[in-house]
C-alpha cells in the first residue's frame, strides 16, 4: 500500500518530536513535510532540532534532511502533504486562524493543540470512546466553506488516564452523577524547557493553568452528542478537579472517587466494574488500529500499582491503568488511573485519530 503523505505543524518542538519518532516506519503514514516557526524556517529538521532533540538518540533518518518550513505559509505545503498534524505551540487564536487556513487550503488538520477544542463544530476525539462524532465533520464542511480539508482535535492529556475507565461504566449501564479529580502530571506535559528544576526537585506544584477547567469541561463534550450539525455537552457528570504538578518525566496519574446515579440496589459490586474494565473494548480494537491497544484498560491488584515507572508503556504506552479499586466512603468506588501523557495524550493518541479518520475514509479524496 502506498503511504499517505503527512506533515507536521511545531515540528521541532517536543509534541513534534514525538509525532515525528511515533510516524517513523508507520505502516499507513510517511512524513514528507516538516513546519515551525520562521526562526527554524529554511533549515535542515536535524539542524534545527540538533542542540534539542529529545526522544531516544537518534533523529529518524527519513526526516532529518527535510528543509523546515515557515508553518505561517500554509501553501508550502501543497502537494507535499495530503494532511497535517498540528503540534503548535502559539497563541490559541493563531492557532485557530492557522489550522483554518490549512483546512481552507483542502488539507486536513489532526490536532494536538487546544484551541479548536471548544468549537462545537470540531469532533474532540479518543476513539475507543467517540468515533461517531466524526459525524460532525460533514457538517464543519458546509459551515466553512471547506472543500477537502476539515478540523480534528484530541483532547487534553490529562483525561485520558480515566475517561476510557469511566466511559466503560457508563456504556455497561452505570451512569456517573459526579466524581472527584486528583491529578498528579508529569513534567513533560509543560513542554521544553518546561518547569524549572528548581520548582520541581523536592516540590509538588498544586497549579497548572487552566487544567482544572479542561479537566471539568472537557470529558463533557467527549460524552457529549452530535444534534444539528453540532456536538452538544453530555448533561453529566458533574466533575471537581484538583490538579498538580509532580517530579515525573512520562505518566499521568489521577485518583478518582465516583458516585453513581442509580438508586442502592443497582450498583454494580466491584467485581462487576472490573469486568467491565477489562472486557471492555471499541472500533480501534474491532478495526485493529496499527496503534490501538490490544486491551485499552488493564486492571491491577497490587495494592501499590499503577506506577508511573513500572505501568506507563502498558501495551504500547497506549492503555489506560487501573489500580486501587475499592469502595468510598464518601461517594460509591474510588480507584487509581494512569495513561502515558506523551503517548496516548499527545502524539500517538493523535496519529490513532489519523488512523481512525482513514480507517473510516476521510482521506480518501485528497
Amino acid at each position: 500500500m502506498e503511504k499517505i503523505k503527512v506533515g507536521v505543524l511545531g515540528a521541532t518542538g517536543m509534541v513534534g518530536q514525538r509525532y515525528i519518532a511515533n510516524l517513523e516506519n508507520h505502516p499507513w503514514f510517511e512524513v514528507t513535510y516538516v513546519a515551525a516557526s520562521p526562526r527554524s524556517a529554511g533549515k535542515l529538521y536535524k539542524d534545527a532540532v540538533a542542540e534539542r532533540w529529545l526522544i531516544g538518540a537518534n533523529i529518524p533518518a527519513g526526516v532529518a534532511n527535510l528543509t523546515v518550513q515557515d508553518a505561517n505559509d500554509v501553501s508550502k505545503a501543497a502537494g507535499q502533504c495530503k494532511f497535517v498534524f498540528s503540534a503548535l505551540e502559539m497563541d490559541k487564536e493563531a492557532i485557530k486562524a492557522l489550522e483554518d487556513a490549512y483546512a481552507k487550503a483542502g488539507i486536513p488538520v489532526v490536532s494536538n493543540a487546544s484551541a479548536n477544542r471548544w468549537t462545537d463544530d470540531v469532533p474532540m476525539l479518543i476513539p475507543e470512546i467517540n468515533p461517531h462524532h466524526t459525524d460532525v465533520i460533514a457538517d464543519q464542511k458546509k459551515n466553512r466553506g471547506y472543500d477537502k480539508g476539515f478540523i480534528a482535535v484530541k483532547p487534553n492529556c490529562s483525561l485520558q488516564s480515566y475517561m476510557a475507565p469511566i466511559f466503560a461504566l457508563q456504556q455497561a449501564g452505570y451512569p456517573i452523577k459526579k466524581m472527584i479529580v486528583t491529578t498528579m502530571q508529569a513534567v513533560s506535559g509543560a513542554g521544553y524547557p518546561g518547569v524549572s528544576s528548581f520548582d520541581m526537585i523536592d516540590n509538588i506544584v498544586p497549579y497548572i493553568g487552566g487544567e482544572e477547567e479542561k479537566t471539568e469541561k472537557e470529558c463533557l463534550k467527549i460524552l457529549g452528542t452530535v444534534k444539528n450539525g453540532k456536538i452538544e455537552n453530555a448533561p453529566a457528570p458533574l466533575v471537581a478537579a484538583h490538579c498538580n504538578r509532580v517530579a515525573v518525566i512520562d505518566g499521568h496519574t489521577a485518583c478518582v472517587s465516583l458516585e453513581f446515579d442509580l438508586p442502592e440496589d443497582k450498583k454494580p459490586s466491584l467485581e462487576e466494574i472490573e469486568k467491565v474494565w477489562t472486557s471492555f473494548r471499541g472500533v480501534p480494537q474491532e478495526l485493529d488500529l496499527p496503534n490501538a491497544p490490544v486491551q485499552p484498560i488493564h486492571v491491577r491488584h497490587e495494592a501499590n500499582r499503577p506506577q508511573p515507572r513500572r505501568d506507563r508503556e502498558t501495551d504500547k504506552g497506549m492503555a489506560v491503568t487501573v489500580g486501587r479499586l475499592r469502595k468510598c466512603p464518601v461517594f460509591d468506588i474510588r480507584f487509581v488511573a494512569l495513561s502515558h501523557n506523551t503517548k496516548r495524550g499527545a502524539a500517538l493518541g493523535g496519529i490513532l485519530n489519523a488512523e481512525l479518520l482513514k480507517a473510516k475514509g476521510f482521506f480518501d479524496n485528497l
